[in-house]
């Protein structure tokens, strides 16, 4: 009844069966069959033809033409995404499905390719519209920032003629000199006037170097003047933005005027014919502006096409996306299957679980009807000795729990799921360490508000950080209620007390500054006593509590990680490894740190307000246990036979050292020493997949993959020397490991301990200082710094402090437990499943 309740009900506590299965599948049948698998999601399928090139494989082609309309559906959506306003999306749960299975399945793909063909089209030929209008409209406004930068230097050069003057000092010169001089000035000027110019516009980056290009390739003989330009030119195609100058350049001579055009062309300027006579500037600039007008407006007209094909577009964008990266997966899954060609079957093999077999039945016969075809494909279980994938069936629940084991390592198919044991401990051992009523309440609530929320927020894109965080919303709440928890045992809320019952200490009033607490007969039934906080000596009793109960809770969870062994040793047949490897390890953790814990709880028990012996040290106790056996010094004593009780368990642990190193290679040179010519050998074991080739037997022809399968694997075989450094490795390991291991746990102590201290430290320095003020001053100072303690209480205390005590909580689940029982040497199972190709890709 044991093994058929297993059988019947999915579990945690082990993998699924799984079963090797074989399908025969028609070919006109065959994509609606893998489509129909693919939305079950619960079969991993096998590469059947490894040696086969991917380019050589049967359905090339149909992948070609898949990816060619994916690039069209990722074209579209980077038109959306560049697009300056948002264009609305449909959801793709609010879209119309897409069918692509049953007799009309190469109907739809043709309309669809056909469609995505047409807006592709349509959007290029749009984009290219734009750009070439965008570039002519820039061109356009270059050059009318160009006639007017023009315009306005020669009317400063014209202004600022008529102001210059010569003064000629040399008073002894006749009048008559004096004159003609002032006329050569004059001509003087006219000619310069007369100087030819370029003008252009250069992006601001090369101005400098063009200006020293050109000062050295003239040798000075110019005169350049610049302007920025204020706004900026925009790329078309790449979106990116530019800052440009306009300038002008004077010279005289076709060879210099050569030389500026040249070094205008290499360093990217564009040069603008402008005419001297400013009557034509006139009108080349009313000329400018109607065709910039013009330009705008079939721009605008442009866009505003192309924004309605998008918003077409958006409609249906992610059903496409849908259809296409699902029939990409359908047309991949069908190249790992072998071809008959006599037969026109496909056939295919692969990993299911057992108790799925029938729903898979069900989905081949509906993939039958719905294509219209009346030869269904044939499924059968195959046999096998390979090993199978690991597959742990998870809800929303139990998800993120498992998640962390696996990125420890997947679990050996069959062996004890740390996973299930997680879902308390971990939460729990954060608690320890976090352990506050407020603190706890605000990360419940936080995790309530998720789970509250879940269902819109999954469909929603919430980034990295807030995603992760919503992924484990259900650990996040489990912790919080173990926070809460733990606040209660811990009697700490915010850094202050609750008296939810009577104290059991009495504090009498009385002269001087010490006031020693009393003893009224009364137990507080349940976590700390409240009469201990503000006390001078309660940081020192709070140490010893929390400390002693570090070091029991870590060895009760390495002794109930040691006992997962037992389990897995019986699933796995190796009865050997109880008696040389678990019940030597458990006596050796046992005779030490076990007794350190009954030693630990036995000293809590006695009233030493009535012993005649003050309370012994069990650092010391226990270093003695080492250093000298059987001898209790005096003052150090905490029981009768104390000495005799320690000296047997020195010995067992140190009988179960060689134990653990001698005994498993002894049995493998023992075994190995078999004569196997006699038929003597390792007994088959049938741990529930290994079975007999003679099942295989009158299978159809397929079946030889899967015999080649079994070919391929055997069992590792180790020798001699090999197991002899394995144990040594792992007895030192183990042993090393209980002393460290245990250490490790101190990390509960410490950081409950720094965490309630940070807690008081924040309340002292924030809410404590302004709650004594009165007035309205003082409701303002106290709602400012109540904000300041709320912000550093959540920031600082819940998140960073959390992630740190979770980061804790982590290692001790990977290194101390994991290390004494998990062996994670499976390989996750991957099944074809449409609903994780999001997050595939």
């Amino acid at each position: 009844m044991g093994t058929l309740a297993v059988d019947e009900y999915p579990s945690l506590f082990r993998s699924e069966a799984m079963s090797l299965v074989q399908l025969f599948v028609p070919a006109e049948v065959a994509h609606d069959t893998v489509a129909e698998l693919g939305e079950l999601g619960n079969v991993e399928f096998k590469d059947l033809n490894p040696d086969v090139n991917p380019f050589q494989r049967s359905f090339v082609g149909e992948i070609r033409r898949i990816e060619e309309m994916a690039r069209r559906v990722r074209f579209f959506a980077a038109q959306i995404e560049r697009e300056r306003d948002p264009v609305p999306i449909r959801p793709l749960y609010d879209s119309a499905p897409l069918i692509a299975v049953g007799p009309g399945a190469a109907q739809t793909m043709d309309e669809l390719d056909v469609t995505l063909t047409g807006h592709e089209s349509r959007l290029l030929e749009m984009n290219n519209a734009y750009e070439v209008l965008s570039g002519r409209l820039a061109e356009l406004i270059e050059a009318r920032h160009v006639l007017r930068e023009t315009a306005i230097f020669f009317h400063r050069a014209e202004s600022n003629q008529s102001e210059i003057r010569t003064s000629f000092d040399d008073s002894s010169a006749p009048l008559l000199q004096h004159d003609d001089r002032e006329h050569q000035y004059s001509t003087a000027s006219n000619v310069q006037l007369d100087l030819e110019f370029i003008a252009g516009v250069i992006d601001r980056t090369r101005l400098p170097t063009f200006e020293r290009v050109l000062w050295r390739v003239l040798r000075g003989n110019l005169y350049m003047n610049h302007t920025d330009i204020a706004d900026p030119f925009v790329d078309a195609a790449t979106g990116n933005t530019t800052y440009k100058n306009v300038f002008i350049i004077f010279a005289h001579g076709e060879a210099l005027l050569a030389k500026i055009r040249k070094v205008s062309e290499s360093l990217g300027a564009t040069i603008y014919p402008i005419d001297a006579n400013a009557d034509k500037r006139v009108e080349s600039l009313r000329e400018v502006n109607v065709r910039i007008e013009d330009l705008e407006l079939a721009l605008y007209n442009t866009g505003s096409t192309r924004r309605a094909e998008l918003v077409r577009v958006g409609e249906s964008l992610l059903s496409w996306e849908d259809l296409v990266r699902k029939e990409k997966a359908v047309y991949e899954t069908l190249n790992l299957f072998n071809y008959d060609v006599g037969r026109k079957t496909l056939i295919a093999e692969g990993w299911c679980p057992t108790r799925d077999i029938t729903m898979i039945q069900f989905a081949l016969r509906h993939a039958t009807e719905a294509s219209g075809t009346s030869v269904p494909p044939i499924l059968h279980e195959l046999r096998t000795n390979k090993t199978p994938p690991t597959f742990q069936r998870t809800n929303k629940f139990t998800e993120g729990f498992q998640t962390i084991m696996d990125s420890y390592g997947i679990a050996t198919y069959q062996e004890v799921n740390p996973g299930l044991f997680a879902v308390v401990t971990f939460p729990f051992l954060f608690a320890v360490m976090f352990g506050d009523i407020g603190h706890g309440t605000i990360i419940l609530l936080a995790a309530l508000w998720m789970i509250l929320n879940e269902r819109k927020w999954a469909r929603a894109d919430l980034g990295e950080i807030v995603g992760t965080f919503f992924y484990g919303r259900y650990i996040i709440l489990l912790m919080g209620l173990f926070s809460v928890y733990t606040g209660f045992i811990y009697n700490d809320i915010f850094s202050k007390t609750l008296h939810l019952f009577r104290s059991g200490w009495t504090f009498p009033g009385g002269e001087g500054d010490v006031v020693r607490g009393e003893v009224n007969g009364h137990v507080y039934p349940f976590g700390l006593d409240p009469g201990w906080h503000g006390a001078d000596n309660a940081l020192i009793f709070v140490n010893s509590y929390k400390m002693k109960m570090a070091i029991v809770l870590g060895v009760t969870h390495m002794t109930f990680a040691l006992c997962m062994q037992v389990p897995n040793h019986l699933r796995f047949n190796r009865l050997a490894d109880i008696y040389h490897g678990f019940i030597p390890q458990m006596l050796f953790l046992q005779s030490i740190f076990g007794y350190l814990v009954v030693c630990i709880i036995y000293k809590w028990v006695v009233d030493w307000s009535k012993s005649s012996i003050t309370p012994p040290s069990l650092l010391n106790m226990l270093i003695g246990m080492f250093l000298s056996p059987g001898t209790i010094e005096e003052g150090n004593q905490l029981y009768r036979g104390q000495g005799f009780v320690q000296t047997v368990l020195l010995l067992i642990a140190v009988v179960c050292v060689p134990w653990m190193l001698c005994v498993k290679p002894y049995l493998h040179w023992k075994e190995t020493k078999r004569p196997h010519d006699q038929g003597y050998g390792p007994a088959p074991t049938d741990d529930g997949y290994g079975t007999r080739h003679e099942d295989l037997e009158g299978e159809e022809e397929g079946d030889g993959h899967a015999i080649a399968a079994d070919m391929d694997e055997e069992h590792e075989q180790h020798d001699f020397g090999e197991v002899v450094i394995h144990q040594v490795i792992h007895t030192i390991e183990f042993c090393l490991g209980c002393i460290s291991h245990t250490a490790s746990y101190l990390r509960l102590w410490a950081l409950s301990l720094a965490h309630a201290q940070l807690s008081e430290v924040l309340w002292d320095m924030t809410l404590a200082r302004v709650l004594g003020l009165e007035g309205l001053f003082g409701k303002g100072m106290l709602v400012l710094v109540f904000l300041l303690w709320l912000n550093c209480t959540v920031g600082i205390l819940c998140v960073m402090e959390g992630l740190s005590a979770f980061l804790h909580a982590l290692r001790l689940h990977w290194v101390e437990a994991n290390s004494k029982h998990y062996e994670a040497g499976g390989y996750q199972f991957k099944p074809l499943s449409f609903a994780t190709l999001d997050e595939k890709d």
